[in-house]
């Protein structure tokens, strides 16, 4: 089961709390052997050789999995393969593996028969017909949101701080645009409009040049789980015991307010409390999540009108 999780916070940068420990990175296809080194040394993990069990069961596989982590309680393996890099969670029981996805079938039919300018996310962005805002997307995750508007024509900046993370954005892309360029022209477009940045995200906002303003800033900080609601799903569980929450989402919404050109907008759970500081402009509520919209101008007409009118 491959899950795509949202903002990670700040574990892997020496902060005082350490949520997720990566234990090795396993390589299931001898000539990935180079790459998998490469992906090693940056982390600093042991480089593991798994050709031997990558055609085995599940079970299998997990079992190899778990014992490169042999006494560290709750670890995380990368793992690489033809497919990519993924993050695999070996406490679970059957396995969780994360990764960023860009060309499976779910956001293929997602960005070819979506609800476009539609969805809540556009409307929070302020995309409509000849207006696609240039986008920063300030805690970025595995890209998710970032590339539903790059679809509908956005340029997109994306920030993640989290080195794990990061790689695994990084390492989406890549596949993304590897099959797009044999086999989907559209999907290359996209790409060509989403830019990884590495950096911290506060810092960016509060150091940008005037140049490099962006018309809109895209916050989708941590917020913590309700632990004792049976509601909470197995998904849920593993990536709050990975991230823990966003300490300092108030002081991104500061920044981002300092930063952005027209509006900022951060989407929350239903429930949850606005960040601290001045009120949204508006709010869209749906049923799960909402988008806060703080807006600082009105967009103008024809705003990067040339952007793609893409149909998600």
């Amino acid at each position: 089961m491959y899950f795509a999780l949202g903002d990670f916070a700040a574990a892997q940068q020496g902060e005082s709390y350490r949520f997720m420990k990566l234990s090795s990175l396993v390589y299931l296809d001898s000539a990935l052997q180079a790459t998998a080194q490469q992906w090693a040394n940056r982390f600093k993990l042991p480089c593991v050789d798994g050709c031997s069990v990558a055609a085995a069961k599940p079970k299998v596989l997990q079992r190899f999995l778990s014992a490169q982590c042999a006494g560290e309680g709750a670890a995380f393996v990368f793992v690489l393969a033809s497919d990519g890099l993924v993050l695999h969670a070996v406490e679970e029981q059957h396995g969780l593996s994360i990764r960023a996805d860009f060309h499976g079938a779910t956001v293929t039919y997602r960005r070819k028969q979506g609800g476009g300018k539609g969805q809540m996310i556009a409307k929070a962005v302020g995309v409509r017909s000849g207006v696609h805002p240039w986008v920063l997307d300030a805690t970025a995750g595995l890209g998710g949101d970032a590339f539903v508007l790059a679809s509908l024509g956005c340029r997109m900046t994306l920030l993640e701080r989290v080195t794990a993370v990061r790689a695994l954005l990084e390492d989406g892309m890549i596949q993304a645009r590897r099959f797009g360029v044999a086999q989907d022209a559209a999907l290359v477009e996209v790409l060509d409009r989403m830019t990884l940045v590495e950096a911290d995200s506060l810092n960016y906002l509060r150091e940008v040049s005037e140049a490099k303003r962006p018309d809109v800033v895209y916050l989708d900080p941590m917020f913590p789980v309700r632990t004792k609601s049976a509601m909470v799903k197995k998904e849920m569980r593993v990536f709050h015991s990975l991230v823990g929450q966003d300490t300092d989402a108030d002081g991104l919404l500061t920044a981002a307010l300092s930063c952005a050109r027209y509006r900022v907008v951060v989407k929350r759970p239903r429930i949850a409390p606005a960040l601290a500081g001045p009120s949204p402009s508006h709010v869209l509520e749906g049923k799960s999540n909402r988008y806060d919209v703080y807006t600082l101008e009105k967009l103008p007409d024809g705003l990067n009108a040339s952007g793609a009118e893409g149909k998600l």
